[in-house]
């Protein structure tokens, strides 16, 4: 590969980086042809982007890309496949139900929500991380929920004190 072929790779790749929040280093080396091809059409279903770099190449783009990720260091030997996503806990999904019918593909590490996780006992972690989205409505609703109750209780007591006074006037 040409050194212009390598910088123009790099910085497709620094820009991949930063357009994406998420990004997820798996090993996919002995997926055959067909189950490569469900992996890829499992991504495209869930607007997952699946790449498969050389690691040098991406750790330059890395070191290029605006974001600071330190530690992956560990993630970048053999074969890798990065999962580009934005929102955190898409891959993870997909990884631990794709691994339902094969081994494969290995989670080595991931850079979700501004943090490093290494190793594919992570997974389970992944998959049940929220986004920022999700947690944002959390605190909505638990915000909302005391205002609902007051709302409530006082709807239900104006019906209650209708009805006590219809009772009463009635049996005058």
């Amino acid at each position: 590969m040409k050194k212009t072929d390598k910088s123009a790779l790099i910085k497709e790749l620094s820009e991949k980086i930063n357009e994406y929040s998420h990004f997820y280093v798996a090993d996919t080396l002995g997926l055959n042809a067909s189950q490569t091809s469900d992996l890829r059409r499992a991504c495209f279903k869930e607007d997952v982007k699946m790449m498969v770099v050389k690691n040098t190449l991406f750790q330059l783009a890395l070191e290029k890309s605006d974001k600071q990720v330190e530690g992956m260091e560990e993630a970048f030997k053999g074969t890798s496949a990065v999962l580009f996503c934005n929102t955190g806990n898409v891959p993870a999904k997909l990884i631990k139900e794709f691994r339902k019918a094969t081994e494969l593909p290995v989670l080595k590490g991931a850079y979700v929500e501004e943090s490093v996780y290494m190793g594919s006992d992570q997974l389970e972690t992944l998959s049940t991380i929220k986004s920022k989205e999700e947690l944002l409505g959390d605190v909505i609703g638990l915000l909302q929920s005391p205002a609902k109750n007051v709302i409530s209780a006082l709807q239900s007591g104006g019906t209650k004190i209708h009805g006590i006074l219809q009772t009463l006037s009635e049996k005058e």
